[in-house]
């Protein structure tokens, strides 16, 4: 009594000898267990591992699971009976249920946090394409480089394919297959012309313009091969231009055959002054003069903005395309608008003169090959803008082909029909009792 009564200043100074007897004291509890203090008067660490658990008349109650004996051997302090655990929910009895909200995010994904939840609490969002998550639980997702684009999985970039038109591919061989077929064919037809040059038929309305249109469309349907391929700084340069002036050059040579049977038929007249422009000058001029300005045309567009080959990234997402840069499309667009001036000019003067009373008269397949000319090269200009990637090559090949094709097939397959279906028609004596009817009508 003298000790709760003497303050709390007098019981720091007061010798508790009642702690020794309470260390050595023995006694049970309630229990059965004995309870232990070491020598610093620290209780024996033992605990009881329970387990709340609802019975499923709703009831609850506390189950004996294991225990813990701090005092017991190495690697037996921790006791668990795993019978006894009983996970609710959708868990089984031998799957233990994670102390998460939100599972973790693998690579490929990012986490996005859910508005109104704790921190631990996200969504594993996938990354957009272009874009990887390279490490789990990532914050956002990085940006794959423009030569790049990401994997299946998200995880890693990838280097994109690149694409152009091969010779090795089915368009491509089979663009290279027309265009030899076309170049034989020419080929045969310049040696036929040789041939038969002493011919009427052949040399009717100028033969050394057919040599040179001849020898022109081969050009044509050579450049066709520039298209083809892996786009180098050399072939994009020429392909353009090579194919301009072979055409202009074609064009050119069917134009000046046209005026020179109107001025041929004109110039019969009396007292017509057409006939100092009667000759192969003035045919020579028309072709020089067209040839001249187309080529002007492309040592501009040389000297300015020239054609590059680029990769262009952007018009699909997992290929690059390996294409030709025009450098100025106002120039390309400039070579087109002349050679479209001298196909309707040469359409236009052939119509006029397809009713001339000639033997022999060239205009009137000269009208159709020039109709075939322009409606193919005004199909182009809307498929070529509307058109991305190699088959926009494709486009412009198969342009220039069918074109080609066209004014072949159409100027001179009438005159293959005459030198070996009607080889009577190739005389002189049908030449000349022909003129007899046309100069009675």
């Amino acid at each position: 009594m003298e000790v709760y009564h003497a303050g709390c200043h007098q019981f720091s100074h007061m010798k508790l000898r009642m702690l020794h007897y309470v260390k050595n004291a023995r006694t049970r509890n309630t229990a059965e267990d004995e309870p232990f203090f070491d020598a610093h008067g620290n209780s024996r660490p033992f605990f009881d591992l329970l387990y709340w658990h609802m019975t499923s008349s709703n009831t609850s109650s506390f189950v004996r699971v294991g225990t813990y004996d701090a005092i017991a051997p190495m690697g037996h302090q921790l006791t668990i009976n795993r019978s006894a655990i009983h996970w609710g929910g959708k868990y089984p009895q031998t799957q233990v249920p994670r102390s998460v909200c939100s599972e973790s995010c693998s690579p490929g994904h990012r986490i996005s946090v859910a508005a109104g939840r704790p921190t631990c609490c996200f969504y594993c969002l996938p990354c957009l394409d272009g874009s990887i998550a390279n490490q789990s639980d990532s914050i956002d997702c990085m940006k794959c480089p423009d030569d790049e684009w990401s994997n299946s999985k998200r995880d890693q970039c990838i280097p994109k394919v690149t694409v152009f038109l091969a010779f090795n591919e089915t368009l491509g061989f089979l663009f290279v297959s027309i265009g030899i077929f076309f170049i034989l064919n020419t080929i045969w037809v310049f040696w036929i012309f040789i041939s038969y040059r002493q011919t009427p038929v052949v040399r009717a309305n100028n033969l050394q313009l057919s040599y040179i249109l001849l020898v022109a469309l081969i050009m044509c349907f050579l450049c066709s091969f520039l298209f083809i391929g892996y786009p180098g700084r050399l072939s994009c340069m020429l392909r353009q231009i090579f194919f301009g002036i072979s055409f202009s050059l074609c064009v050119s040579c069917v134009l000046a055959k046209t005026i020179t049977v109107v001025i041929a038929f004109r110039a019969t007249k009396p007292n017509s002054n057409l006939r100092r422009w009667v000759g192969s000058k003035t045919s020579y001029s028309i072709v020089f003069a067209s040839t001249l300005v187309q080529s002007a045309i492309g040592v501009i567009w040389l000297c300015t903005a020239p054609s590059y080959p680029e990769l262009n990234t952007k018009v699909t997402n997992e290929k690059m395309i390996a294409e030709c840069n025009e450098g100025s499309i106002l120039m390309f667009y400039c070579m087109l608008a002349f050679m479209g001036l001298l196909a309707c000019v040469s359409f236009m003067v052939a119509f006029l003169a397809r009713n001339l009373p000639d033997t022999f008269n060239e205009a009137k397949f000269i009208t159709f090959s020039m109709l075939v000319f322009v409606s193919v090269w005004l199909s182009f200009i809307p498929a070529y803008l509307s058109t991305k990637g190699k088959y926009l090559v494709a486009v412009e090949i198969f342009a220039i082909l069918s074109s080609g094709a066209g004014l072949l097939y159409c100027i001179f397959a009438p005159k293959m029909y005459i030198i070996f279906m009607r080889p009577e028609m190739n005389t002189r004596e049908y030449i000349m009792s022909k003129s007899m009817l046309s100069n009675k009508a």
